[in-house]
Protein backbone atom coordinates (compact mmCIF):
# COMPACT_ATOMS: atom_id res chain seq x y z
CA UNK A 1 0.00 0.00 0.00
CA UNK A 2 1.60 3.22 -0.97
CA UNK A 3 1.81 6.41 1.37
CA UNK A 4 -0.03 8.96 2.10
CA UNK A 5 1.52 12.34 0.72
CA UNK A 6 1.80 15.17 3.89
CA UNK A 7 1.59 18.56 3.11
CA UNK A 8 2.75 21.29 4.96
CA UNK A 9 0.54 23.83 6.74
CA UNK A 10 1.13 26.82 8.37
CA UNK A 11 -2.50 26.70 10.58
CA UNK A 12 -1.44 26.55 14.46
CA UNK A 13 -1.90 22.70 15.64
CA UNK A 14 -5.32 21.54 17.05
CA UNK A 15 -3.35 20.08 20.05
CA UNK A 16 -0.45 22.42 20.85
CA UNK A 17 0.37 21.38 24.14
CA UNK A 18 0.40 17.32 23.75
CA UNK A 19 3.31 15.77 22.94
CA UNK A 20 3.47 12.39 20.95
CA UNK A 21 5.32 9.64 20.48
CA UNK A 22 4.52 6.86 17.93
CA UNK A 23 6.83 3.76 18.89
CA UNK A 24 6.74 1.42 15.46
CA UNK A 25 5.73 3.70 13.25
CA UNK A 26 5.08 0.84 10.27
CA UNK A 27 1.89 0.76 8.55
CA UNK A 28 -0.73 1.58 11.12
CA UNK A 29 1.44 4.10 13.13
CA UNK A 30 2.68 5.56 9.71
CA UNK A 31 -0.73 5.70 8.77
CA UNK A 32 -1.73 7.95 12.43
CA UNK A 33 1.37 9.73 12.16
CA UNK A 34 0.37 10.91 8.64
CA UNK A 35 -3.26 11.76 9.37
CA UNK A 36 -1.62 14.23 12.65
CA UNK A 37 -0.07 16.03 10.03
CA UNK A 38 -2.51 16.08 7.40
CA UNK A 39 -5.09 16.91 9.84
CA UNK A 40 -2.61 19.57 11.86
CA UNK A 41 -3.45 17.47 15.11
CA UNK A 42 -0.24 18.54 16.19
CA UNK A 43 2.76 20.15 14.79
CA UNK A 44 5.76 18.03 13.60
CA UNK A 45 8.17 19.30 15.99
CA UNK A 46 5.02 17.68 18.87
CA UNK A 47 5.46 14.31 17.08
CA UNK A 48 8.34 11.42 17.62
CA UNK A 49 8.41 8.05 16.11
CA UNK A 50 10.79 5.38 16.39
CA UNK A 51 11.04 2.72 13.25
CA UNK A 52 13.63 -0.60 13.83
CA UNK A 53 16.54 0.22 11.35
CA UNK A 54 18.46 3.84 10.82
CA UNK A 55 18.39 3.91 6.96
CA UNK A 56 14.70 3.98 7.19
CA UNK A 57 14.18 6.26 10.39
CA UNK A 58 16.69 8.98 7.94
CA UNK A 59 14.23 8.15 5.25
CA UNK A 60 10.65 8.54 6.81
CA UNK A 61 12.34 11.80 9.33
CA UNK A 62 13.04 13.43 5.58
CA UNK A 63 9.52 12.27 4.07
CA UNK A 64 7.26 12.98 6.91
CA UNK A 65 9.52 16.30 8.56
CA UNK A 66 9.65 14.73 12.11
CA UNK A 67 11.90 13.46 14.39
CA UNK A 68 12.09 9.58 13.64
CA UNK A 69 14.83 7.63 15.37
CA UNK A 70 15.49 4.01 16.85
CA UNK A 71 15.30 5.29 20.16
CA UNK A 72 12.37 4.12 21.74
CA UNK A 73 13.02 5.36 25.63
CA UNK A 74 14.54 8.83 24.16
CA UNK A 75 11.23 9.49 22.02
CA UNK A 76 8.95 8.33 25.07
CA UNK A 77 10.89 10.41 27.43
CA UNK A 78 9.58 13.52 24.88
CA UNK A 79 6.07 12.76 25.08
CA UNK A 80 3.13 12.47 27.06
CA UNK A 81 0.90 10.45 24.78
CA UNK A 82 2.95 7.10 23.92
CA UNK A 83 1.46 5.20 20.84
CA UNK A 84 2.66 1.60 21.02
CA UNK A 85 2.79 0.72 17.21
CA UNK A 86 5.14 -2.42 17.60
CA UNK A 87 3.59 -6.54 17.13
CA UNK A 88 1.68 -7.55 19.51
CA UNK A 89 4.40 -10.50 20.76
CA UNK A 90 7.07 -7.26 21.33
CA UNK A 91 4.19 -4.55 23.38
CA UNK A 92 5.44 -6.43 26.58
CA UNK A 93 9.36 -5.74 25.86
CA UNK A 94 8.57 -2.51 24.60
CA UNK A 95 6.92 -1.13 27.66
CA UNK A 96 9.59 -2.43 29.93
CA UNK A 97 11.68 -1.03 27.92
CA UNK A 98 10.64 2.81 28.41
CA UNK A 99 9.61 2.28 31.73
CA UNK A 100 12.56 4.58 33.11
CA UNK A 101 10.56 7.28 30.80
CA UNK A 102 6.96 6.37 32.07
CA UNK A 103 5.02 8.21 34.68
CA UNK A 104 1.63 8.25 36.15
CA UNK A 105 0.34 11.39 34.14
CA UNK A 106 1.67 9.95 30.90
CA UNK A 107 -1.17 7.83 28.39
CA UNK A 108 -0.09 4.92 26.45
CA UNK A 109 -2.02 3.90 23.47
CA UNK A 110 -2.09 0.10 21.99
CA UNK A 111 -2.98 -0.79 18.90
CA UNK A 112 -1.90 -4.13 19.12
CA UNK A 113 -4.03 -7.07 18.67
CA UNK A 114 -4.87 -9.05 21.64
CA UNK A 115 -2.91 -7.55 24.05
CA UNK A 116 -4.79 -6.45 27.33
CA UNK A 117 -4.28 -2.88 29.04
CA UNK A 118 -3.89 -5.12 31.99
CA UNK A 119 -0.67 -6.62 30.61
CA UNK A 120 0.54 -3.07 29.61
CA UNK A 121 0.05 -2.01 32.91
CA UNK A 122 1.76 -4.48 34.92
CA UNK A 123 4.86 -4.27 32.18
CA UNK A 124 5.33 -0.36 33.07
CA UNK A 125 5.10 -1.25 36.84
CA UNK A 126 3.05 1.82 37.36
CA UNK A 127 -0.29 3.41 37.69
CA UNK A 128 -0.40 4.23 34.44
CA UNK A 129 -3.69 4.66 31.84
CA UNK A 130 -3.78 2.21 28.83
CA UNK A 131 -6.06 2.82 26.09
CA UNK A 132 -6.60 -0.28 23.98
CA UNK A 133 -7.28 0.47 20.28
CA UNK A 134 -8.47 -1.93 17.81
CA UNK A 135 -8.60 -0.16 14.32
CA UNK A 136 -8.59 -1.50 10.42
CA UNK A 137 -7.24 -1.08 7.44
CA UNK A 138 -9.04 1.68 5.39
CA UNK A 139 -7.93 3.82 8.15
CA UNK A 140 -4.97 4.45 5.30
CA UNK A 141 -7.77 6.60 3.58
CA UNK A 142 -9.51 7.97 6.39
CA UNK A 143 -12.21 5.07 6.15
CA UNK A 144 -11.63 3.57 8.73
CA UNK A 145 -13.42 1.55 11.92
CA UNK A 146 -11.92 1.96 15.47
CA UNK A 147 -13.02 0.48 18.86
CA UNK A 148 -11.46 1.66 21.83
CA UNK A 149 -11.52 0.55 25.53
CA UNK A 150 -10.15 1.71 28.58
CA UNK A 151 -7.78 0.44 31.38
CA UNK A 152 -8.32 0.53 34.87
CA UNK A 153 -6.16 4.24 35.10
CA UNK A 154 -8.06 6.22 32.00
CA UNK A 155 -9.65 9.44 32.91
CA UNK A 156 -12.12 11.10 30.63
CA UNK A 157 -9.77 13.66 29.25
CA UNK A 158 -7.48 11.34 28.19
CA UNK A 159 -10.04 8.62 26.80
CA UNK A 160 -11.27 12.03 24.57
CA UNK A 161 -7.72 12.23 23.61
CA UNK A 162 -7.69 8.91 22.33
CA UNK A 163 -10.87 8.99 20.79
CA UNK A 164 -9.83 12.17 18.81
CA UNK A 165 -6.63 10.74 17.36
CA UNK A 166 -8.35 8.02 15.89
CA UNK A 167 -11.43 10.20 14.40
CA UNK A 168 -8.28 11.30 12.50
CA UNK A 169 -8.44 8.30 10.09
CA UNK A 170 -12.35 7.55 10.89
CA UNK A 171 -15.21 6.54 12.70
CA UNK A 172 -14.18 5.13 16.37
CA UNK A 173 -16.68 3.42 18.90
CA UNK A 174 -16.12 2.61 22.41
CA UNK A 175 -16.41 -0.29 24.28
CA UNK A 176 -15.85 -2.38 27.27
CA UNK A 177 -12.96 -4.71 26.76
CA UNK A 178 -14.78 -8.12 26.94
CA UNK A 179 -15.83 -6.98 23.43
CA UNK A 180 -12.12 -6.19 21.97
CA UNK A 181 -11.77 -9.90 20.57
CA UNK A 182 -15.48 -9.42 18.94
CA UNK A 183 -14.32 -6.21 17.50
CA UNK A 184 -11.25 -8.00 15.87
CA UNK A 185 -13.16 -10.34 14.42
CA UNK A 186 -15.51 -8.13 12.91
CA UNK A 187 -14.30 -4.57 11.65
CA UNK A 188 -10.53 -5.65 12.17
CA UNK A 189 -11.19 -8.62 10.12
CA UNK A 190 -13.98 -7.52 8.13
CA UNK A 191 -12.24 -5.69 5.59
CA UNK A 192 -11.15 -8.75 3.95
CA UNK A 193 -14.91 -10.24 4.39
CA UNK A 194 -15.98 -7.47 1.95
CA UNK A 195 -13.26 -7.80 -0.51
CA UNK A 196 -13.91 -11.09 -1.15
CA UNK A 197 -17.51 -9.99 -1.91
CA UNK A 198 -16.52 -6.81 -3.79
CA UNK A 199 -14.51 -9.65 -6.02
CA UNK A 200 -17.31 -11.94 -5.87
CA UNK A 201 -19.92 -9.41 -7.16
CA UNK A 202 -17.62 -8.09 -10.01
CA UNK A 203 -16.60 -11.86 -11.47
CA UNK A 204 -20.57 -12.03 -11.24
CA UNK A 205 -20.57 -8.94 -13.17
CA UNK A 206 -18.12 -10.65 -15.93
CA UNK A 207 -20.38 -13.63 -16.13
CA UNK A 208 -23.08 -11.66 -17.18
CA UNK A 209 -21.40 -10.04 -20.05
CA UNK A 210 -19.69 -6.27 -17.98
CA UNK A 211 -15.93 -5.59 -18.62
CA UNK A 212 -13.94 -6.32 -15.82
CA UNK A 213 -13.32 -3.16 -14.84
CA UNK A 214 -16.25 -1.79 -14.89
CA UNK A 215 -17.87 -4.37 -13.28
CA UNK A 216 -14.84 -3.67 -9.82
CA UNK A 217 -15.91 0.08 -10.13
CA UNK A 218 -19.45 -0.84 -10.00
CA UNK A 219 -19.37 -3.46 -7.72
CA UNK A 220 -16.85 -1.38 -5.25
CA UNK A 221 -18.91 1.69 -5.35
CA UNK A 222 -21.91 -0.17 -4.55
CA UNK A 223 -20.24 -1.21 -1.40
CA UNK A 224 -19.23 1.75 -0.42
CA UNK A 225 -22.43 3.30 -1.10
CA UNK A 226 -24.87 0.94 0.49
CA UNK A 227 -22.04 1.33 3.56
CA UNK A 228 -23.10 5.50 3.86
CA UNK A 229 -26.62 4.62 3.32
CA UNK A 230 -26.70 2.39 6.62
CA UNK A 231 -24.18 5.41 8.24
CA UNK A 232 -25.86 8.47 7.47
CA UNK A 233 -29.45 7.62 7.16
CA UNK A 234 -29.53 5.38 10.66
CA UNK A 235 -32.06 3.08 9.44
CA UNK A 236 -31.47 -0.38 10.08
CA UNK A 237 -29.76 -2.51 6.83
CA UNK A 238 -33.05 -4.58 6.75
CA UNK A 239 -35.01 -1.65 6.19
CA UNK A 240 -32.82 -0.27 3.51
CA UNK A 241 -32.64 -3.71 1.69
CA UNK A 242 -36.77 -4.01 2.14
CA UNK A 243 -36.60 -0.05 -0.04
CA UNK A 244 -34.49 -1.74 -2.48
CA UNK A 245 -36.71 -4.67 -3.24
CA UNK A 246 -39.88 -4.31 -5.28
CA UNK A 247 -42.44 -6.90 -5.24
CA UNK A 248 -41.79 -9.53 -8.07
CA UNK A 249 -38.61 -7.69 -8.90
CA UNK A 250 -34.99 -8.76 -9.87
CA UNK A 251 -33.76 -7.86 -6.19
CA UNK A 252 -36.10 -10.51 -4.31
CA UNK A 253 -34.69 -13.04 -6.46
CA UNK A 254 -31.21 -12.36 -6.27
CA UNK A 255 -32.05 -12.56 -2.52
CA UNK A 256 -33.67 -15.72 -2.82
CA UNK A 257 -30.42 -16.79 -3.98
CA UNK A 258 -28.22 -15.34 -0.88
CA UNK A 259 -30.18 -16.97 1.43
CA UNK A 260 -30.19 -20.40 -0.43
CA UNK A 261 -26.19 -20.08 -0.40
CA UNK A 262 -26.02 -19.32 2.66
CA UNK A 263 -24.15 -15.88 2.88
CA UNK A 264 -25.95 -15.01 5.74
CA UNK A 265 -24.54 -17.66 8.04
CA UNK A 266 -21.54 -17.45 6.51
CA UNK A 267 -20.72 -14.07 7.16
CA UNK A 268 -21.84 -15.11 10.73
CA UNK A 269 -19.48 -18.09 11.03
CA UNK A 270 -16.65 -15.98 10.07
CA UNK A 271 -17.21 -13.56 12.52
CA UNK A 272 -17.37 -15.82 15.28
CA UNK A 273 -14.39 -17.97 14.13
CA UNK A 274 -11.97 -15.13 13.39
CA UNK A 275 -12.95 -13.61 17.38
CA UNK A 276 -12.28 -17.18 18.20
CA UNK A 277 -8.82 -16.92 17.31
CA UNK A 278 -8.60 -13.68 18.84
CA UNK A 279 -9.69 -14.72 22.10
CA UNK A 280 -6.95 -17.75 21.30
CA UNK A 281 -4.28 -15.32 20.63
CA UNK A 282 -5.17 -13.23 24.00
CA UNK A 283 -4.95 -15.99 26.05
CA UNK A 284 -1.56 -16.56 25.11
Amino acid sequence: MSEIAVEATEIPAQLPDVRVAVLGAGKMGGILLQAFLKQNLFAPDQIHATVGHAERAIALSTQWGVDVSTDNLSAASQADLILLGVKPFQVPDLVKQIRPALTASKTLVSFAASVKTRDIEEASGLDIAVVRAMPNTPSALGAGAAALCRGRFVTEPQMDLAKRIFETVGRTVVVDEKHMDAVTGLSGSGPAYIYIIIEALAEAGVKVGLPRDVATQLAAQTVFGAGKMVLETGYHPALLKDAVTTPAGCTVDGILELEEGGLRVTLIKAVMRATERAKQLAAG
